[in-house]
């Protein structure tokens, strides 16, 4: 049974009984508490004082209505929070509708696409919640038959009493349900029990988006809304003059202002905007170091040597294991910037009034957004609405505000409603890109090929700390160094798909396929080894789950064939990342004398998995997502300002490219892990290894498009 805490019971579960009938359930999905009924004005509002977090309405014709609070990033959050309510509710899929909630602090916690951690926020929460109702629904049938509860059952949106052969639908049932007393607990489905989640289920917004219905930031209108378009600097410079006579003299524009270091022109139409944006003339000047990637590389080489590193990890005596080794390997590995590039560019949408303002965008942190927005105006939090549009993805840059606040700063100034857009060109060379990294790895071998000592150093451009010093293969080394250093840069960076990891796995795994040649050892069986030492006998601090590990190391094998198919060359990788765990091998094939991508299998261990459809596209577009960047990704820049602005200097992976990919998943009863993130870090280095073994030689830096191996490749 699952127990719902009696000290706050209002918190979770309100009962109501809608105007017109049915019952409307809001529930908490920050806490796993009850509370007593309470009846709703109708069925889109609480009545008044009622503090309801997330509605599961049923109305009488049966129709089951739940309101997501999270942000829709393409991740399939509002098709799976959906599905796990309704799994514990028994109810008819077909039934069931899914609304996206606006920002509202009072009702919800954690209204965050990011850090693939939605799901197992809210796992528990969500499954009490139709568990809940589930149990209310049978005792209204119960008492209407004067039968037992526990002679009854529920089935796809109908209580049942089989002795009887009676039935009724939870339409029917929702007025008599609002008068039962909310249980102090429920008990939850066994997992083997399951009818919904497992299943291969549409995501609930598809219908919509192919006949594309206004589910986008960009879609986003308001009667009398503006366009506005902001010209921003480059990387170390500011405003020296601005002549903004053409501009402004352009048919439909109706402002151009200064807003910071940054010039707004606001309009009728894109496109009147966009031709006046790119009228004006502004004159830069310098303010602060203008950076090139020449002198990134330079600076990392500086920071490789240097001694002024702050250490992170240091297990046993490395100095002295070093000393003895047999044999030693040394390589270093890097990455260029990279922008996010989602499909969508950056947008928002503003209306700032005398007292209160109106937002609606696409937002990964739509509180965060909020409050920023509310403390530049100096208003109450509460005096500032946000509505969440469906977002053409993310990967992270959306999880900063900085466009939306422009679009507060725009509609303010102009004492207007206004919709920032940003170009292609503005959202490429805008920034926040993921760091640029380089590191160094030192691996000591006994004469008997075991790993006895491992080094390694994150340099990166503002990262902070760009190692992960707990991951694998911490613990399972006796002597162990693992150091950061960090250099500050005017180009802005931030979080992008699996943060640190998304190189990290690949420098790492790369490293570990070079240390097993080097010892003479199966890829697969070196990492194994290197788990039973962890668990044998670790070093220190463990913090990945070692048979989990294992469990895809091995499910990845087997599927693939490892080492039996010599007409391929395999390479292997396995990474923990977002608590879930990913291996992958990559088989490539010579065409024409160059390394051919022909497939990746993809072995998964995140626990539950919720939805199949959903769960597979997270898989596969990783494993796009992370070959496409390994292979093409790359942003450099002169004194400050990016080379590349558009795709047709910016390569992506083309359809043509993406191998054959399959997908597969641990059974197991261990709550649902993140799945958004963990599947891109290992795909580079299962690519890069499977090169070697075809080529006979390794790939150290990305993208590797512009390494000898693939001279020629455009």
């Amino acid at each position: 049974m699952t127990k719902l805490p009696n000290h706050n019971r209002r918190s979770f579960l309100k009962i109501a009984a809608a105007t017109g009938g049915g019952l409307m359930l809001g529930f908490n999905w920050t806490e796993s508490e009850a509370a007593t009924p309470t009846v709703l004005v109708n069925a889109a509002s609480a009545a008044p004082g009622v503090d309801f977090n997330s509605y599961l309405s049923i109305n009488p014709q049966g129709v089951i209505t739940i309101l997501s609070p999270n942000p829709e990033v393409g991740q399939g959050i509002k098709t799976a929070f959906p599905i796990i309510v309704a799994e514990e509710l028994d109810a008819d899929w077909k039934n069931v509708v899914v609304e996206q909630a606006p920002l509202d602090t009072k009702k919800f916690e954690r209204q965050v696409a990011g850090g693939s951690g939605s799901i197992p926020h809210s796992w528990k929460r969500l499954r009490v919640a139709g568990a809940t109702a589930r149990h209310m629904l049978i005792e209204a049938a119960a008492k209407r038959w004067s039968v037992s509860a526990a002679d009854c059952a529920t089935q796809k949106g109908f209580v049942t009493h089989a002795a009887s052969k009676r039935k009724l639908s939870y339409g029917e049932l929702a007025n008599d349900a609002a008068q039962i007393p909310v249980p102090a607990d429920v008990k939850l489905k066994e997992i083997k029990d399951f009818s919904l989640i497992g299943q291969t289920i549409k995501n609930v917004d598809n219908p919509k988006i192919l006949t594309g219905k206004p589910l986008f930031g960009l879609d986003f209108h308001r009667e009398g809304m503006l366009i506005g378009m902001l010209q921003r600097p480059a990387f170390g410079y500011k405003i020296k003059s601005v002549d903004s006579a053409a501009a402004k003299a352009m048919p439909g524009i109706l402002h151009v202002v200064t807003i910071n270091n940054s010039v707004a022109v606001v309009g009728k139409s894109t496109w009147q905007v966009k031709k006046a944006k790119d009228a004006l003339k502004i004159e830069w000047e310098k303010d602060g170091n203008l950076e090139s990637t020449a002198d990134h590389n330079r600076i990392f080489k500086e920071m490789l040597d240097s001694s002024n590193t702050t250490v992170r990890r240091k297990d046993g005596d490395v100095e002295t294991a070093f000393k003895n080794a047999a044999k030693v390997v040394k390589a270093e590995y890097q990455c260029p910037f990279l922008p996010h590039n989602p499909l969508e560019p950056m947008n928002f949408f503003a209306h700032v009034k005398e007292d209160s303002a109106e937002l609606a965008g696409p937002s990964q942190t739509p509180e965060a957004a909020r409050n920023q927005a509310a403390k530049l105006l100096g208003f109450p939090p509460e005096k500032v609405t946000l509505e969440l549009t469906r977002m053409g993805g993310g990967f992270g840059r959306r999880l900063n505000t900085d466009f939306a606040i422009e679009a507060v700063q725009v509609s303010k100034a102009v004492n207007a409603p206004v919709k920032v857009m940003w170009t292609r060109e503005d959202d490429m060379t805008g920034g926040i890109y993921r760091p640029a990294v380089r590191y160094r790895f030192e691996a000591a071998l006994d004469d008997k090929g075991t790993l006895i000592g491992y080094k390694l150093r994150g340099a990166s451009i503002n990262a902070g700390n760009a190692t992960r010093e707990d991951n694998f293969p911490s613990g399972a080394v006796e002597n162990l160094l693992i150091d950061s250093i960090d250099h500050k840069s005017p180009i802005t960076t931030g979080p992008w798909r699996a943060p640190i990891t998304n190189f990290l796995a690949f420098a790492e795994q790369a490293f570990l396929d070079e240390v097993a040649h080097a010892a003479g050892k199966d890829p697969v069986q070196f990492r194994l080894e290197l788990l039973d030492k962890a668990k044998q006998k670790p070093t220190g601090k463990i913090t990945y789950d070692i048979d989990r590990m294992r469990g895809v190391i091995e499910l990845a094998a087997e599927k693939s064939g490892w080492g039996k198919n010599k007409n391929v060359a395999q390479g292997f990788s396995v990474y923990f990342s977002h608590r879930s765990y990913v291996a992958q091998v990559g088989e490539v094939v010579m065409e024409k004398g160059k390394p051919v991508l022909k497939k990746v299998y993809s072995a998964a261990d995140c626990g539950v998995v919720i939805n199949q459809s959903g769960a597979q596209q997270q898989v596969r577009g990783c494993i796009v997502d992370g070959i496409g960047h390994a292979m093409y990704g790359n942003i450099t820049f002169k004194d400050g300002i990016p080379d590349q602005k558009n795709f047709n200097e910016y390569r992506l992976i083309r359809m043509n490219e993406v191998p054959e990919i399959e997908v597969h998943f641990v059974k197991n009863e261990i709550d649902p892990t993140g799945l958004g993130e963990p599947s891109l870090p290992p795909a580079g280095a299962a690519v890069a290894n499977a090169i070697f073994k075809a080529t006979g030689k390794r790939l150290y830096n990305q993208p590797f498009v512009t390494t000898e191996v693939f001279k020629g490749v455009s």
